[in-house]
């Protein structure tokens, strides 16, 4: 169960640190608002993929 835990939040964060960084390149164009729907956008998709990861 811990591994799977670790499992899932490494991949998350993974995720998150991709999503980031192409954000990051686009980031002087958004506005406040954008950029925390950006990171919600980034932190679900992230924990989706990481739980579709871990059930293969």
């Amino acid at each position: 169960m811990v591994r799977a835990m670790i499992m899932a939040a490494c991949t998350t964060g993974l995720f998150c640190a991709g999503f980031a960084f192409v954000i990051s390149q686009i980031a002087p164009m958004l506005t406040n608002t954008q950029v925390l729907t950006t990171s919600f956008v980034s932190g679900f998709l992230g924990s989706v993929v990481a739980q579709i990861l871990i059930k293969r």
